[in-house]
């Protein structure tokens, strides 16, 4: 009977431990990973995931509003869908990252499945015009051993982040009260940090673009600055 349970408990602690590799927002076993810098200057980057989508028009005229740059990540699939709005935030001077091009989740999957992800949705993005360097980040943070290799080898950095407020984790609060946003944000900002927000969807995500102009104006009179994620890592402590 030892034999057996011992098994299961070696199997157990090894499927817990790869659940939490995969979620794992600062490691990875390859490649460069950013969750945020180590730097004493006021900056901050504002980072978006899953555009493009309809509301993309009107975070860009929040932003432009603003006069603050910050970093899309792109799903493949809505570029195709949406091109005409890919190309406007190629054109609004933002930084484009690549989020995949299906939004599935990028562990436990063969290295074909990653090669195409990546690659493809790269070329969508260079046929906006955007010419910049293109980081990626995993959709919902999912990766383990494939992506991280194989983004190692295109020498493509993985960023992640540090204040993600839609996710509540760590405060059990629900999800669409764009105080709660605002709050958690400026709570948890600090000198070299990223943000996440998810404006890009209709109802649900209506919150993230009330609180977004909130957002920047709080941090701004705390005296941060917005920068875009290549922007940031110019800052961090050598």
């Amino acid at each position: 009977m030892l034999l057996p349970l011992v098994a299961i408990l070696v199997f157990a602690a090894v499927g817990y431990g790869t659940l939490r590799l995969i979620d794992m927002r600062t490691f990875q076993f390859f490649g460069g990973l950013v969750d945020r810098i180590e730097t004493d200057q006021k900056v901050v980057a504002l980072t978006f995931d899953d555009a493009p989508t309809l509301q993309v028009t009107s975070v860009l005229q929040t932003l432009a509003q603003k006069n603050v740059r910050a970093t899309f990540f792109e799903i493949g699939s809505a570029i195709e869908k949406y091109p005409q709005l890919a190309r406007a935030i190629t054109q609004a001077g933002m930084q484009v990252g690549n989020h995949s091009y299906s939004h599935q989740r990028m562990a436990l999957k063969p290295f074909s499945f990653y090669q195409d992800e990546v690659d493809k949705t790269n070329r969508l993005i260079r046929g906006t015009g955007y010419s910049g360097e293109i980081m990626f980040r995993p959709p919902n943070g999912k990766k383990l051993v494939g992506l991280p290799w194989y983004l190692s080898q295109q020498h493509i950095r993985t960023i992640m982040w540090d204040v993600e407020p839609d996710t509540f984790e760590d405060t059990g609060a629900s999800n669409g009260d764009a105080n709660f946003l605002v709050n958690y944000t400026l709570e948890h900002t600090k000198p070299g940090s990223i943000i996440l927000l998810h404006p890009f969807c209709d109802k649900v995500c209506a919150a993230d673009r009330e609180a977004l102009p909130r957002i920047i104006d709080e941090l701004e009179a705390r005296g941060y600055q917005f920068v875009t994620v290549s922007q940031l890592l110019m800052y961090a402590k050598k």
